[in-house]
């Protein structure tokens, strides 16, 4: 369908069905600059960042996955009255 076409078939349409359409792209365009715009990332070298690695010299933290999970035993464990 061309754009031509495509108009045309918006003004045949009953004036509240055109607002309607325009609340609907109006919607998606809302939706999708969300998206596009999350989409998007920063050039971050990770490599190179210092914020990388840099609690790697911590012996107290050598087994993380431990420390989380019994972290997460403990306060997944407690009611929640």
């Amino acid at each position: 369908m061309t754009q031509q076409e495509l108009l045309n078939e918006f003004l045949s349409l009953p004036p509240e069905a055109q607002r309607q359409l325009m609340d609907f792209i109006a919607f998606l365009r809302q939706r999708y600059a969300v998206v596009e715009s999350a989409s998007q990332s920063p050039d971050i070298d990770l490599i190179n960042d210092s914020f990388i690695g840099m609690w790697s010299d911590r012996q107290d933290l050598a087994d993380s996955t431990a420390w989380v999970r019994g972290i997460r035993a403990n306060e997944w464990s407690k009611s929640h009255d």
